[in-house]
């Protein structure tokens, strides 16, 4: 039975400090706490993520983590190098001979397009300018480099041009990174003239793939990118929270780990 003399305004402050304290809270938890209802501490877990305060997680929900600023591409090679070597590994390997695929810019990307040198009659579309020296001078791939406005830190062609250029090809898959992935905010980045760029290459494929290191999963960047369901699958380290990617497929969302 619900106690009246909490509203639920204030219930939901108090279910938003006691996650900020104790970073993770349960369904049951909350319930016990509140002498509430599971329907009724779902609600309020689910109105605390769509604004943004908390991550909903299976069974309850965690703390909301702000990701870092980005360094710059060069600078971030050295990170969780060895996962994202594993990542661009397993993600070339839905990558098939013959086929078309559009590479996005990072420094996972980056990883997916060292493994796909060997592939056979296969047709690259990039806005990124390391993705384009790995893969130049191939007799077996077509390559198209989108140009446009150079955005430095990344290496990658942003902007108007770029995007009139999106407007005018398909692939059979679009690879793509992001700063940060959260059920209730999506993919989202920290500068938001790339994202407006991004947001065009998500619609120049028919299957999205995001490859995206265990550090990105349950965080939120400046920019929204994109919801949950605009991707059909995620490539991920094996580091990455259970729950997080179980709510992922509860959003049908195909997980892969690396």
């Amino acid at each position: 039975m619900e106690i009246n003399f909490i509203s639920g305004t204030d219930r939901q402050i108090q279910i938003q400090q006691l996650i900020s304290i104790q970073q993770r809270v349960s369904i049951a938890e909350i319930c016990e706490r509140f002498s509430i209802s599971e329907a009724t501490a779902r609600r309020d877990l689910q109105a605390l993520a769509l604004d943004g305060k908390i991550q909903r997680v299976h069974g309850g929900g965690i703390a909301l983590n702000k990701a870092p600023a980005e360094m710059p591409m060069l600078q971030r090679q050295g990170e969780q190098a060895e996962e994202k070597m594993h990542i661009g590994k397993v993600a070339a390997g839905l990558v098939s001979n013959g086929g078309s695929v559009f590479l996005g810019s990072g420094t996972t990307v980056l990883d997916v397009a060292r493994n796909l040198r060997t592939r056979q009659n296969l047709t690259v579309i990039t806005n990124s300018l390391p993705v384009v020296n790995v893969l130049a001078g191939l007799e077996n791939i077509t390559l198209i480099c989108l140009g446009g406005l150079l955005r430095d830190s990344e290496l990658s062609f942003i902007g108007h041009l770029t995007e009139q250029a999106l407007a005018e090809v398909r692939a059979d898959q679009v690879i793509i990174g992001t700063r940060a992935i959260n059920l209730e905010q999506g993919l989202t980045n920290d500068y938001l003239p790339e994202t407006l760029t991004d947001r065009a290459i998500l619609k120049a494929g028919r299957q999205v793939i995001v490859v995206a290191d265990h550090t990105k999963l349950g965080r939120v960047a400046t920019a929204r990118l994109a919801p949950i369901d605009s991707i059909h699958s995620l490539v991920t380290g094996a580091e990455t929270a259970p729950d997080l990617l179980i709510a992922m497929q509860d959003r049908g969302v195909k997980v892969i780990l690396a």
